[in-house]
Parts: C-alpha cells; sequence; structure tokens
C-alpha cells in the first residue's frame, strides 16, 4: 500500500496507511464523518489535482480544460437531478465557504444574520463570533425549546420580525430533529429576508427524500458533499436562475481561486452513485440506526436531546445521567476502546465549548459499513458500558474486544 509514497516519503506513506488501518479497526460515529467508496478515493486522486481550472465551464481562464469542463458539468448535472435543483455551483471547497459564497453575494458588511445558536445546534460558520461571519456581520441567534429541545418556530417568527435581518439561516451541526423549512421561509418572509438553508449534515437525506428539501422553499442551499451524501469533500450551492448570476462570481473570483477539480471529480462520482436505487436504502438505513441506537440510550436512562432523532444524529446530555463526566472525558474514553465519536454542547450549556455536557453520535459511517439496527444497537450498548465505567480498565478491555470483534465482521476498504 502506498508503495510510491514510501519510495519518495516514507513517514508520509506509513501516515496513510496507518490511517486506513485506523479507519479499518475503529467504528466512526463523528456525525459529519462517512467512508466513501473506492471510486471517490480513485477520483479524488487523480491527474486532475494538476489543473488549474479558473472560471466555469466553457468559459476558463486558462488552455486545456476540455476534460476539466466534462467532469464539472457532469457534477452540476448529477446535483441538478438529485436535489431538483435549477442552478449548482460545485467549486466551494467546503460547506462553509458554499455559505460564505451567499453572504459575499447578498450581504454587505454590517448586514443582519438570524441563524442557530451553536450550543443549540448551530455551526460556526452561521455567526459564531470566532468565525468570519460574526465578525463581519451583525447577528442575533435563535434557540431550540429547552423544554422540548425542538426548533422553536413560533420564537423565530417572531425574533425575524423584530430583528429585520438581511437573511435567516437554517440547517445546523447538532440538531436531531427534522427542520421544518417552509416555517422558516414564512419567517424570512415575514422580514423581508432571504433563506439561507445549509443542509451540510443531511444532503444525503434530503437526496433520498428521508427528510424534506429546502430546495424550491429557501432562496439559497447549500451543503457539504462528503457526509450523508459520501462524495468527494467539499461544498455545494443551489439556487434558482435567478439568483445564479450573482452567486457564481461571489465563488469565484470572489472568495475562491482556482477550484479543486480532483475533488469536484470525486463529487461527480459520489453524485452518481447516489442516483442508483440501492443509495435510497442506504439513507433510510442511517435513520432506522439512529433510531434503535435513540432506543437503546434511552432505555439505558441517558438524557436525549429532544428525546430521539429523525436523521443520522442522536445528541446525548450527560448532565442528569452521569453529571461528573464531561463529554471531552467520554469522548476520550471512548476513543481508546475503538468507539469514534465527538463531546459536543447542548442547549443551556453549563460547561466550557472545549469540554462540553453531551456527546453527538452518527449513524452514516457505521451504516456504510453494512451494519443495521441488531448490530447499531450492540454499539450503542457498548458506548453505555463506556460511560458508566469510563475510569474501569477491564471494562474497557472488554469494550476493546468487542469492538475488534465488530470491526471484523463489518470490514472496510477490503482489498485496498
Amino acid at each position: 500500500m502506498y508503495d510510491r509514497v514510501r519510495e519518495t516519503d516514507p513517514a508520509v506513506a506509513d501516515a496513510l496507511a496507518g490511517e486506513v488501518d485506523r479507519q479499518r479497526e475503529t467504528l466512526a460515529m463523528i456525525a459529519s464523518e462517512n467512508h466513501v467508496s473506492p471510486a471517490v478515493l480513485e477520483a479524488q486522486g487523480s491527474a486532475l489535482t494538476n489543473k488549474y481550472a479558473e472560471g466555469y465551464p466553457g468559459e476558463r481562464y486558462y488552455a486545456g480544460c476540455e476534460f476539466a469542463d466534462e467532469v464539472e458539468q457532469l457534477a452540476i448535472e448529477r446535483a441538478k437531478e438529485l436535489w431538483g435543483a435549477e442552478h449548482v455551483n460545485v467549486q466551494p471547497h467546503s460547506g462553509t465557504q458554499a455559505n460564505m459564497g451567499v453572504y459575499l453575494a447578498f450581504l454587505d458588511p454590517g448586514d443582519r444574520i438570524l441563524s442557530l445558536d451553536l450550543n443549540h445546534g448551530g455551526h460556526l460558520s452561521h455567526g459564531h463570533p470566532a468565525n468570519f461571519t460574526g465578525q463581519t456581520y451583525e447577528v442575533q441567534q435563535y434557540e431550540v425549546n429547552p423544554e422540548t429541545g425542538y426548533l422553536d418556530y413560533e420564537g423565530l417568527h417572531e425574533m425575524a420580525e423584530e430583528f429585520e435581518p438581511d437573511v435567516v439561516v437554517s440547517g445546523f451541526s447538532a440538531y436531531p430533529r427534522e427542520v421544518e423549512f417552509d416555517r422558516v421561509q414564512a419567517a424570512a418572509d415575514a422580514a423581508g429576508a432571504y433563506h439561507l438553508a445549509d443542509i451540510a449534515h443531511i444532503t444525503g437525506l434530503v437526496a433520498a427524500a428521508e427528510h424534506q428539501s429546502p430546495v424550491g422553499t429557501a432562496d439559497f442551499v447549500t451543503g457539504s458533499t462528503h457526509k450523508t451524501i459520501r462524495a468527494g469533500r467539499g461544498g455545494i450551492i443551489m439556487t434558482d436562475g435567478e439568483h445564479a448570476d450573482d452567486i457564481d462570481p461571489a465563488v469565484f473570483p470572489g472568495g475562491q481561486g482556482g477550484p479543486l477539480m480532483h475533488n469536484i471529480a470525486g463529487k461527480a462520482v459520489g453524485f452518481e452513485e447516489a442516483l442508483q436505487p440501492d443509495f435510497e436504502a442506504y439513507a433510510a438505513q442511517v435513520v432506522d440506526n439512529a433510531k434503535a441506537m435513540a432506543e437503546v440510550f434511552r432505555d439505558h436512562g441517558l438524557s436525549l436531546v429532544s428525546d430521539g432523532t429523525d436523521t443520522h444524529l442522536v445528541l446525548v446530555d450527560l448532565r442528569d445521567s452521569h453529571p461528573d463526566l464531561s463529554g471531552g472525558t467520554a469522548e476520550e474514553a471512548m476513543e481508546g476502546t475503538g468507539l469514534v465519536l465527538n463531546a459536543n454542547t447542548v442547549p443551556d450549556e453549563s460547561r466550557s465549548p472545549f469540554d462540553p455536557s453531551g456527546i453527538r453520535v452518527g449513524t452514516p459511517a457505521l451504516t456504510t459499513r453494512g451494519m443495521e439496527e441488531k448490530a447499531v444497537s450492540e454499539v450503542a450498548h457498548l458506548i453505555c458500558r463506556v460511560l458508566d465505567d469510563h475510569d474501569r480498565q477491564p471494562v474497557l478491555d472488554e469494550v476493546s474486544e468487542q469492538v475488534d470483534a465488530l470491526c471484523a465482521d463489518y470490514p472496510l476498504y477490503e482489498g485496498l
């Protein structure tokens, strides 16, 4: 493996081989991660990494772009088919830069953004002060209902009318329930604002109709292309023809230079895979697996934000069941057994965001490995064991052995 790299740079070859082994030998449950196919890996490692293709298909600034044009156009047309979008830009390097493209196109510094608070499931690029959005725009943030854990749409509507934002952002990084995009649109309409729906986490669920789509409702839909959709790493912007002429120049040259054509090739291949009939079954299983995991957690007495999930993730608030255990300590103990998830803030967070009160558990990568409810429930029981006995090494050793067995039963990247 990586023989050519090893001849030139053994240190990097060792790291690359180690990463493949790490993914094979652990169970990935970080909700924003997945395992792409070998075909996507091959496309992303292609010679297109050498090609500068500034501009757009048919309108490049450099010669020699005929195959770059072909690949990018394939990615665009497949994305249109997947999500039913009128106009698609596949050049953003990430979901954050997709959001940046919309902001650059339609906001001026000091304009107003209304978005979901990070501790309540939002994202840094929606207006957090550590992000360029919070430093460039005036931001006010809405929250989930503290009693139910669901989005407070009525409160959002009232806040929009009072704050008068220029754009209302919907979408999340740690909200386990289905977003009612039409209700967010109503709030945006009431304020005379644009509506940006960020579906970074649920691009695959939306494509497979496992989550309602904001395409055709929101003015702009952005997302990541490497999470539940399992395509090449990067971002995407979808909009209608009316806004296309503003979006494209905001991405290039507004916020980016040459597109990462090898990543766009990975997007094209992943989108083609998602257009196949078995992808719908995959997306449905992702949601079923998350619900099975939530059921195990509830039965074990864990507190879940919103008491369950409609999507690919479960958010556990440890304060009731394990008041002395932080999310960071839980994450570290889990990783030592091969269970890879992340500490996460929860609504009304009482700890530091660097060592918060919750853990976020996702099912996309487990489902890619072939797991269904029975196996995922077994994983959930292992998580509960680690939470209960995070400082007892004999228990952690037993869990590690069971994780090894599950990895062997559901192998990853065989023959790579």
